[in-house]
C-alpha cells in the first residue's frame, strides 16, 4: 500500500448528490493510500446521538496528525464546506473538494439500493440540499460512472500538481532564446 506523502497535508472532501459515488470513492482512496478516513454514515452506525458533533471531534483529532485526511461527511452546502475549509486552514491543511458527478437516475438507483429504508421523498430532499461548488472552491470534478482507477489518477494528478499551477498563476518560463546579460555599447 502506498501512502500519500504530500508537501502540505490535504483535507480531501467528497461532494455530490446522494448516490453519486462519493462514499465509494472516498473509502477506496483512503484504503489505497493508507489515509485516515472520516465517514459520517459509518460513524452514525456506531454512535447513538449527535453524529455531527462526533464526526467533527474525530476530524479535529485527525487534523492534529498533519496527515492528509479523506472526509466523507456533511458537505452538501457551501456553508458546511466553508466551515470545513476554515477548520482545515487553521490546522495548516489545504482543502481539495472532489465533486463526484453522476446523472440523477443512476444516483437515485444506487442510493435506493444502498438505503432501502429511505423514501423517494427523502432522497429528493437530499438532492435539493446539495449546492454545487462554486469557482472559488476549485472543486475537482470526477465521474461517478468511471472506474475507481481512473478517478484516483485524476485526483492524484491534482494532489501532485504545484498549487501555483492550480491557481492559474503560473510562473513565466525561462527564456533561453535571448541573452541573460545586457549588451551595453559605450561610444
Amino acid at each position: 500500500m502506498k501512502h500519500l506523502s504530500l508537501a502540505k497535508p490535504h483535507l480531501v472532501v467528497t461532494v455530490g448528490i446522494p448516490g453519486s459515488g462519493k462514499s465509494f470513492f472516498a473509502e477506496k482512496f483512503a484504503t489505497t493510500f493508507g489515509a485516515p478516513y472520516v465517514c459520517y454514515e459509518k460513524l452514525a452506525q456506531l454512535v447513538n446521538g449527535e453524529v455531527s458533533s462526533a464526526l467533527l471531534m474525530q476530524l479535529d483529532e485527525l487534523l492534529k496528525t498533519k496527515q492528509s485526511v479523506i472526509y466523507d461527511g456533511p458537505s452538501e452546502s457551501r456553508a458546511s464546506r466553508s466551515e470545513l475549509a476554515k477548520k482545515a486552514r487553521e490546522a495548516g491543511y489545504t482543502v481539495l473538494y472532489v465533486w463526484v458527478q453522476t446523472d440523477q437516475t443512476t444516483a437515485k438507483t444506487r442510493y435506493s439500493q444502498a438505503h432501502k429504508s429511505v423514501s423517494e421523498d427523502e432522497y429528493e430532499k437530499g438532492v435539493k440540499r446539495f449546492t454545487p461548488p462554486n469557482t472559488i472552491e476549485k472543486a475537482l470534478v470526477i465521474s461517478g460512472k468511471h472506474t475507481y482507477a481512473t478517478q484516483a489518477k485524476v485526483v492524484l494528478k491534482r494532489l501532485s500538481t504545484p498549487r501555483t499551477e492550480i491557481s492559474g498563476h503560473q510562473k513565466a518560463p525561462l527564456r533561453t532564446d535571448r541573452p541573460t546579460g545586457r549588451n551595453i555599447i559605450v561610444r
